[in-house]
C-alpha cells in the first residue's frame, strides 16, 4: 500500500480522534500529544519542512507508529 505525500492535518486528526467535538479540538489534542513526547517532537522537525496545514510523509508516518497504528489501520479509518 502506498503512501501519499503529504496528508492536510485536519484529514489526520479526524481518523486519530473521531469522537472529538470539532477539528479545532482534535488538532488542540495532537499538539498536546506531540507536545508530551519530546522525542517526537524532535523526529517530526528533523524530518523536514512542510506546508503550514500538511505533514510531509516521513511526518505521517512517524506519527503512526507513535500512536502503534499501521499504515493500512489507519486507511480503513
Amino acid at each position: 500500500m502506498t503512501v501519499r505525500r503529504t496528508i492536510l492535518k485536519q484529514d489526520l486528526v479526524k481518523k486519530l480522534y473521531p469522537d472529538s467535538v470539532s477539528v479545532d479540538a482534535a488538532m488542540q489534542q495532537l499538539r498536546r500529544d506531540i507536545e508530551l513526547c519530546p522525542e517526537l517532537k524532535a523526529q517530526i522537525a528533523n524530518t523536514g519542512h512542510t506546508k503550514r496545514h500538511y505533514y510531509n510523509k516521513q511526518q505521517l508516518l512517524l506519527i503512526l507508529e507513535h500512536f502503534c497504528i499501521t499504515h493500512e489501520e489507519f486507511e480503513q479509518l
